[in-house]
């Protein structure tokens, strides 16, 4: 085990299939000679040349519709996003011709894309550029959408979904770049669609993802202070979703907490909660609990941005809702 930060971890993954196998290509605003916006490709260029590793005009739109076009002539192209606010410009692209080619063309053409960078609240951004997106992005038939919460999780996920024929969302925090943790040495896959269980316990079931994995473990040792053993599920896939995992733990905890930090209205977080609620009706003692962003655009203000996010406080009094319910 190696102890690495996310962004090195998302880069080796990066390094390693680009040297397995040379149809990877890599291209975005700022991924070459800037190293990336948050130099997650930082040596790739130096490694592999401009033909592999190219920068792009300021375009979402255009550089995108140009790698689904790369993947569907035999390339398989990581598409980094600066941030996926700006994935918005890309709409058409992702949902008409990613989404859907393989369907539409009865199978004759296939995308084995990976679209990928930050995603999610930050600090001091604004309304337009601190939002989580991915509830966008899971709707549709046709996309697979992955948000890894650890190193190790965010390595093997990556290399899964550059291996994958189907387009993949590969949602990034941008405030877990700098975070540490172990990742395997040598060959590290995590199959996508495959929940982890990051904490035991016999109490509640947290099911969470992303960034927010690790408040939701803070979270349960606050619990465990007072008595209260709380499972935490990390989804890491949200499309395909590992409903399994999730309904195993239920059973055996009889509650259920769902935390997502996008905002609640149609949210995954909210799609998670009504598929417990329907599946595992008879082996829950209390309602679901959904924990998410506040239904509104995220505030400048920082004390107003946090108030606008699941917090460790708001986490701890949903649990107690289904403990003591």
């Amino acid at each position: 085990m190696s102890m690495v930060t996310f962004r090195e971890a998302l880069r080796a993954a990066m390094d390693e299939e680009m040297e397995r196998d040379d149809s990877v290509i890599l291209l975005g605003e700022e991924v070459g000679q800037y190293n990336g916006a948050y130099k997650v490709s930082q040596g790739l260029l130096e490694k592999y040349g401009p033909e592999r590793v190219r920068d792009t005009p300021i375009s979402e739109e255009g550089f995108t519709g140009i790698g689904i076009g790369a993947a569907m002539a035999g390339l398989r192209p990581v598409v980094e996003w600066m941030t996926f606010n700006f994935a918005l410009q890309a709409m058409d692209q992702v949902i008409s011709n990613a989404a859907k080619m393989r369907y539409m063309s009865g199978g004759q053409f296939s995308v084995p894309i990976v679209f990928r960078g930050p995603n999610g609240p930050a600090e001091y951004l604004g309304a337009q550029h601190s939002q989580a997106l991915q509830s966008l992005f899971a709707h549709f038939p046709g996309l697979k959408v992955v948000a890894p919460s650890t190193p190790a999780d965010g390595k093997g996920l990556l290399k899964a979904s550059i291996r994958d024929d189907n387009p993949v969302l590969f949602l990034e925090s941008e405030m877990m770049y700098g975070l540490k943790g172990e990742v395997p040495d040598g060959e590290h896959i995590v199959a996508l669609g495959s929940a982890d269980v990051k904490r035991p316990g016999k109490d509640v079931t947290i099911v969470t993802y992303s960034k927010p994995v690790r408040m939701v473990l803070e979270a349960a040792e606050a619990l465990a202070a007072e008595g209260i053993d709380a499972e935490v599920v990390d989804l890491r896939s949200l499309r395909p979703l590992d409903e399994r995992t999730v309904y195993d733990s239920v059973s055996r905890t009889n509650r259920c907490v769902v935390v997502d930090e996008s905002m609640p209205f149609a949210s995954v977080g909210s799609h998670v909660a009504w598929l417990v609620s329907h599946n595992c009706f008879d082996e829950l003692d209390a309602s679901v609990e959904l924990v998410s962003g506040e239904d509104v655009p995220m505030p400048y203000n920082h004390s107003l941005e946090l108030a606008a996010q699941p917090s460790i406080l708001k986490i701890l009094e949903a649990v107690k809702r289904v403990l003591y319910a």
